[in-house]
């Protein structure tokens, strides 16, 4: 297979990651017999330094024409001041925009070996593993109108939660088909019982329903959801939800993890490229040292290989990786948690070099038991 991937560093520990993400996936291209083209081009605070824009015509137009986009992180205090039009963030809303990427894909899975690393107690976390469907293209962060003006008590501000029934339908109906392959169980979070656009996304909910027969369809409001999620993790498997609750329920289901590290993610449209990056953001008070973790981003290119190109083995493949060289006993500083004194605690580099070799290792065995 022959693809071309669009690099999208960024800002802060963005491009030590990424670049161990390119390499891992030069390691899949050459045992699979694969060409992977990678074009690298500016997103967020070293676009705006560079080009004076978050996101330059010339990024969003190397993205259109790649097979998959993997993006590193956005922002930091060094862009805090700049107006809002020129946040690092909205070179990402823009970039998800122009690519009509619709569904955010964060898995969230806490690895049996690292169950001390979450701040719950074990009971609770060991097992989990859920799946988050965020809303992309709707919601608070995209209706209009929106703004500041001057009011007789002061500054008077509006932002407006915008849906239509298409934009609903077609993340729910992600959802329901995901949840079909999985343990057949859908949460769809909202809060019904306050705003309307969560009392249409009900309705459709339980309309598309009955064309999911197989599928369990519940309903959960968010601030219960919110709860749940510390209390009772396991009980989730599929979870759908909009734009701004989606943002902060997988924000908040990553910590019992033990590290936003870990945590990969996918976005999604009907066509064109999909966008891969780590949950966490640019960690600027860690970049330079050679301490962050590149597998959440690792884990991504793993999205990418299944998601965008099909290459469901060879994301099998890394995602094993990953796996054997936790197992190990290598962890970054984020994942020591309470076994520090067993962890053998490495940097990015280092990290990364073992999980490139495990991943050989484990296309190796798979190569043999299937001879």
């Amino acid at each position: 297979m022959h693809a071309k991937i669009a690099v999208l560093p960024g800002d802060g520990i963005g491009p030590e990651v990424t670049t161990e993400a390119v390499a891992l996936l030069d390691v899949v291209a050459h045992l699979y017999n694969h060409q992977f083209e990678f074009e690298t081009a500016p997103i967020g605070g070293n676009a705006i330094d560079s080009t004076g824009t978050p996101l330059p015509e010339m990024t969003l137009t190397l993205a259109k024409q790649s097979d998959g986009v993997l993006l590193g992180a956005v922002g930091g205090p060094r862009w805090d001041k700049e107006p809002a039009h020129r946040r690092p963030e909205t070179g990402l809303l823009a970039l998800r925009k122009g690519l009509d990427v619709f569904a955010n894909l964060r898995p969230i899975q806490v690895f049996s070996n690292l169950v001390d690393a979450s701040p719950l107690k074990r009971e609770i976390v060991d097992g989990v593993d859920m799946l988050i469907v965020r809303e992309l293209t709707g919601g608070l962060y995209f209706g209009r109108p929106r703004g500041r003006t001057e009011g007789p008590d002061g500054i008077d501000v509006v932002d407006t939660l915008q849906y239509s029934e298409r934009e609903i339908r077609r993340i729910l109906k992600l959802g329901f088909e995901i949840a079909e392959k999985r343990r057949r169980s859908l949460t769809s979070v909202d809060k019904a019982n306050v705003l309307e656009s969560s009392r249409v996304w009900r309705e459709v909910a339980e309309a598309m329903a009955q064309d999911y027969p197989k599928v369990k369809l519940s309903h959960q409001l968010v601030d219960s959801a919110a709860m749940q999620i510390v209390r009772d993790p396991k009980r989730f498997d599929v979870v759908v939800t909009e734009n701004l609750f989606g943002d902060i329920l997988s924000d908040e289901a990553a910590v019992i993890t033990g590290s936003i590290g870990l945590l990969p993610s996918a976005s999604l449209g009907a066509d064109g490229p999909g966008i891969y990056e780590p949950i966490h953001g640019s960690a600027p008070d860690i970049a330079g040292q050679g301490v962050a973790n590149p597998l959440a981003t690792m884990l991504s290119a793993a999205m990418l290989l299944r998601h965008s190109l099909g290459l469901e083995q060879e994301a099998q493949v890394v995602e094993d990786g990953v796996r054997r060289v936790l197992e190990e006993g290598a962890r970054t500083p984020d994942l020591t948690g309470s076994s520090i004194g067993k962890a053998d605690v490495i940097g990015t580099e280092e990290m990364a070099k073992r999980v490139r070799e495990a991943v050989k290792k484990v296309a190796e065995d798979k190569a043999k038991n299937a001879g």
